[in-house]
């Protein structure tokens, strides 16, 4: 069982790596990580809250990867743009405000995305079997859920999704 365990894990970070690769060669459009860091008090002084870059990363779909084939589950998104007036309209609209502003202030280069709060997966067989996220193992075959609402029935085999998600980086359709 421990050698089954080590194949499919390997497996799955040969996939991750060759999936990087192709986008690297390819030059695929990549976006930013970030770590969003809260507003603080340090020193007797009140730091506003900001976005820490943290490397760059392909958006492939609920899974964000980097060039070492580290693989994330998604979290949010927002853009290093000016943040605007505040217009208390909604909270969520300030929220999302507040991600801009913070994001804007941070070492990121104007409008660019930045993905945050996007969690690491870590690749061993036992966490993945009890996984309920985006990536998860059954039997021995890595799928990948993509969506929240869909169940294991709906799920697609890892290598297929990293497929189709590097081909629509590597030749986006037209307009897009």
């Amino acid at each position: 069982m421990p050698q089954e365990n080590d194949d499919v894990i390997a497996g799955i970070r040969t996939l991750l790596t060759d999936a990087a690769a192709r986008l690297a060669a390819a030059g695929a459009r990549d976006e930013a990580l970030g770590e969003y860091v809260p507003a603080h008090r340090k020193l007797l002084v009140t730091r506003r809250a900001v976005m820490v870059p943290r490397g760059r990363v392909w958006r492939l779909g609920v899974l964000l990867i980097d060039a070492d084939g580290a693989v994330y589950r998604e979290g949010l998104t927002t853009r290093a743009v000016p943040p605007g007036r505040t217009q208390y309209q909604s909270e969520s609209a300030e929220v999302r405000r507040a991600y801009r502003d913070a994001a804007f202030r941070g070492k990121f280069p104007e409008g660019e995305t930045v993905n945050f709060d996007a969690t690491p997966i870590v690749l061993a067989v036992d966490e993945l079997r009890a996984s309920t996220g985006a990536l998860f193992v059954r039997g021995d075959e890595p799928l990948v859920r993509w969506s929240a609402t869909v169940g294991d029935d709906a799920a697609i085999p890892l290598e297929r999704y990293l497929r189709d998600r590097v081909d629509l980086l590597v030749n986006p359709p037209i307009g897009a």
